[in-house]
């Protein structure tokens, strides 16, 4: 007789709400900037989390027209590597491939040495910046484990591991639940509803971000009541802070869009990207790691009048409907092989949901192929410039040191939490 299949519960990304936190000022994340991250392992990573957080956003923006849109790639891409520590044949190249990576420009063993080192930077403590990601994994009493397996996770992913009883279903269920609420400070619950009892793993991946703006707006500045445009024909009324102040700015006329960043106390800031009416799809079409670096590169300080709506937002996504449209097949079927976690049964992802949380107030946030295009900045002579974001934008927020996007969505109704 063959063995059995049991099921591996992936509960990937759990973002706490973004909170402002104290202004308290200090040395940025607790080291030195180095001059170049080219030669890290983490910065090989780079540009494959890049490219597989934007292909993740155009297929959620197909999957769900005109709804919002927001999640962590950077914790979705290193639960899917850690979990490539055990997987074998296939299900391991379509992980790895999935998650953008060329494995014969990239070799495995740098990939992880790159997660490694980025995980390590999220979770170096600071007293301007609130960020934290950390990884979990929930193993059925009883099922042996690959010792070298166990290992590389505690070591590479600095991965917690505890043994769980997932015959008794309400226990295990609350026992999970109770540990995904604590580290993410309360704010979410609840996660597991319908746990089943062939399940024999359960990994979690939260991520914890809270900061102050280098620039917070004035709460007495704040309209309680501005348009925001759904459609042509639809209105609500928001909570629309507004400031005059210095930040960098630009144009991107190839794409009709305007880009404002705003900067977090600590290494992250904040892009919000307003396309032209009638050009959202035309962007995100167009979202890249190229169209990043040419923001990145090309955004200029200048006085600017900035209109951002007060609101939080939400999203929950069950990415077994989504990751095997990316190449991430095997892992969710009869062919999967986790043979590099458990020899003695046959083991296959049966969930990876996905849940994450965005506040953004007066005082923060709480939740490059070169290129010859510019963006354009109009001249210090011109009067300062207003942008309103009172229609369907993007958000990005981005750590910069490892240059990773922490969260990434689109506030189509900043009402709808």
């Amino acid at each position: 007789m063959g063995s059995p299949f049991y099921r591996v519960l992936f509960l990937v990304g759990f973002c706490a709400p973004i909170y402002c936190m104290s202004s308290t000022r200090a040395p940025s994340r607790g080291y030195p900037q180095p001059p170049s991250m080219k030669s890290t392992p983490a910065s090989q990573v780079s540009p494959s989390n890049t490219k597989f957080a934007f292909f993740l956003y155009q297929r959620l923006a197909q999957k769900s027209p005109g709804q919002n849109i927001f999640f962590s790639p950077v914790s979705i891409s290193t639960s899917l590597a850690m979990l490539s520590l055990g997987a074998r044949s296939a299900t391991k190249t379509q992980l790895l491939q999935g998650l953008g990576f060329n494995l014969t420009h990239t070799p495995e063993p740098t990939i992880h040495l790159g997660f490694q080192q980025l995980v390590h930077s999220l979770n170096v403590p600071s007293k301007v910046l609130g960020l934290r990601m950390g990884s979990v994994l929930f193993i059925q009493k009883g099922l042996q484990v690959q010792m070298n397996f166990l290992d590389r996770v505690k070591r590479l992913y600095e991965t917690n591991v505890f043994s769980a009883d997932f015959s008794n279903t309400a226990t295990a269920q609350a026992r999970i639940n109770s540990y995904v609420e604590k580290e993410t400070k309360g704010k979410v619950v609840d996660v597991i509803q319908d746990l089943d009892s062939q399940t024999a793993m359960v990994l979690v991946n939260h991520i914890f971000f809270k900061a102050n703006w280098t620039q917070p707006f004035s709460p007495a500045n704040t309209n309680r009541s501005f348009p925001f445009m759904l459609g042509k024909r639809t209105t609500v009324h928001i909570p629309m802070m507004h400031q005059t102040e210095m930040f960098a700015f630009g144009v991107d006329p190839e794409l009709g869009c305007s880009v404002l960043q705003m900067d977090y106390r600590g290494d992250a800031a904040a892009f919000f990207v307003l396309p032209d009416k009638g050009k959202m799809r035309q962007l995100e079409q167009a979202l890249s790691a190229r169209t990043l670096r040419k923001w990145s590169h090309s955004l200029q300080k200048r006085w600017i009048k900035v209109f951002v709506p007060k609101f939080s937002i939400s999203a929950s996504y069950d990415l077994e409907a989504i990751l095997p449209k990316m190449g991430i097949r095997d892992a969710f079927d009869k062919n999967a092989d986790f043979s590099g976690i458990t020899k003695r049964h046959i083991l296959q992802v049966s969930k990876a949901a996905h849940k994450a949380v965005l506040d953004v107030s007066e005082e923060g946030t709480e939740a490059a192929a070169a290129t010859t295009t510019k963006l354009v900045v109009r001249s210090k002579d011109d009067p300062t410039f207003v942008i309103i974001f009172n229609r369907p934008f993007l958000i990005l927020v981005l750590d910069k040191y490892t240059n990773s996007i922490l969260f990434l969505g689109k506030v189509e109704n900043p009402t709808k939490v």
